[in-house]
């Protein structure tokens, strides 16, 4: 049996699992296409932008927004230019670019607005058409929270 040692997953032990090390140099190599993607897009275009792959010489992005997916696709020339200055993106010929939105976005919580002296008059008027006792304890109950 291995020691617990040997066990662990490290990279100082990757050259002993081939396909783990061919893994970790895919996303490598994928890393530094993207950062020279990066480089080569206008300086308001980075954020939300990502480099998807490159296939055949074919780019494909994906913006946060549809609005930096068409900023995209109009200076689509002037990108493909200064990413054929690379070697290895000399090939590229076709710009793809698909819009993917954030997964989460955080949305402000919800501000409870304090009831008004009308609102509360009127909650008040109706409790006293309703013959229905509970309903208009409930409503005299909500009347009771006006602002001040």
């Amino acid at each position: 049996m291995k020691r617990k040692n040997d066990q662990k997953m490290t990279f100082n032990n990757l050259g002993r699992t081939p396909v783990l090390r061919e893994l970790v140099a895919k996303a490598d190599m994928h890393h530094q296409a993207e950062e020279q993607v990066m480089a080569s897009l206008p300086p308001a275009l980075v954020t939300g932008t990502r480099f998807v792959c490159c296939h055949e010489g074919e780019l494909t992005l994906s913006a946060e927004s549809a609005g930096n997916a068409s900023q995209i696709r109009f200076r689509q020339h002037e990108i493909m230019e200064k990413l054929r200055e690379n070697e290895l993106f000399r090939f590229v010929w076709k710009l793809k670019v698909k819009v993917a939105p954030p997964r989460f976005s955080e949305k402000p919580p919800a501000k409870k607005i304090p009831l008004s002296k009308e609102n509360a008059r009127l909650l008040k008027e109706e409790a006293g058409h309703t013959k229905d006792k509970k309903l208009r304890e409930v409503l005299e109950k909500l009347a009771s929270h006006v602002r001040d």
